[in-house]
């Protein structure tokens, strides 16, 4: 049975850092492509970062650039996303995403609320 279970979300004020890990099972982690997603209320699900099978290359979006960063333990089956200087903006809830390399298969984890708020 493939699962993704992301944990690491919580309130936290403007400014605060946060770290969200995503642990996989069921499917051959390494050879996944892992990707963090997020979706605010009332707005569609958007791309946040990504990073390669082996951890040596990784994008994120333009909004987030230079405030998080994703990493991954292939040893661990973990993927995370580490947020730091956290806006407003910044509160949705966290999907972590993995995408098989040469074919289709692709799961995703339930999510994390991220909030951050006084």
């Amino acid at each position: 049975q493939v699962q993704l279970v992301e944990s690491g979300g919580g309130l936290v004020q403007p400014g605060g850092s946060l770290r969200l890990s995503c642990v996989g099972s069921g499917f051959t982690f390494r050879y996944y492509v892992m990707k963090w997603y997020r979706q605010a209320a009332g707005k569609e699900r958007e791309y946040v970062a990504g990073v390669t099978i082996d951890g040596g290359r990784k994008n994120y979006a333009e909004s987030v650039k230079g405030r998080f960063t994703i990493s991954r333990d292939n040893v661990r089956k973990t993927v995370y996303l580490q947020m730091n200087s956290l806006q407003f903006e910044d509160t949705a809830v966290y999907y972590c995403k993995a995408e098989g390399m040469g074919s289709n298969s692709e799961y995703w984890g339930q999510g994390t609320q991220v909030t951050v708020s006084f």
